[in-house]
């Protein structure tokens, strides 16, 4: 695993196993994340990014496999669409079809999901699943693009800072929609 040390991926699975928020780069921007499961901390990211819970949050992953219980009910075109895309900078807009929690999906009827190639996310996500991805910033500010600008942000309010380098995209990921094809983002 490239770029972060194993004890280091033990430690920060540790961290979110215990309802932790970290701070990690990404394919374009710094992100926050933590565990879907847990309420707590999602409300922690939304609190820190002063982002109402009805937004939503995004997932990431390391695989498509990852994702399977919330691909259920796809049909084979939109499974060719993801399997074509990813990994890489582009979030989808899935149906949501109940295998995400109420407080990750917000008041929207999709969820929006991410298999990454950035080997600092695929490392996190191998190690403890999928997590809650969304860029780290306060809402209305720039995302940032340095883990001193994190600091910035949100100062000792993260638990973890992962270490590691940006991937080679220009700022968050492209949002579709899988089922309209619209470009959200």
């Amino acid at each position: 695993m490239p770029f972060v040390a194993a004890w280091r991926v033990n430690l920060i699975s540790a961290c979110l196993a215990e309802g932790g928020v970290i701070a990690y780069p990404t394919e374009g921007v710094w992100g926050l994340g933590c565990l879907p499961e847990s309420a707590e901390a999602v409300a922690r990211i939304l609190r820190l990014k002063r982002r109402s819970w009805e937004q939503g949050l995004l997932l990431v992953a390391a695989d498509i496999s990852q994702f399977e219980d919330y691909l259920v009910g796809l049909d084979d075109d939109m499974r060719g669409e993801l399997e074509n895309n990813w990994p890489g900078a582009v979030t989808y807009l899935l149906p949501d079809n109940g295998a995400a929690p109420r407080w990750v999906i917000g008041n929207n009827s999709t969820v929006g999901l991410r298999v990454s190639d950035h080997p600092v996310v695929c490392a996190l996500c191998e190690s403890v699943g999928p997590l809650v991805s969304t860029s780290a910033n306060v809402t209305g500010h720039p995302a940032a693009l340095t883990s001193l600008q994190v600091r910035q942000y949100f100062g000792d309010d993260i638990d973890q800072m992962v270490p590691g380098q940006l991937g080679r995209s220009d700022g968050p990921s492209v949002i579709r929609h899988l089922e309209t094809g619209e470009k959200i983002r």
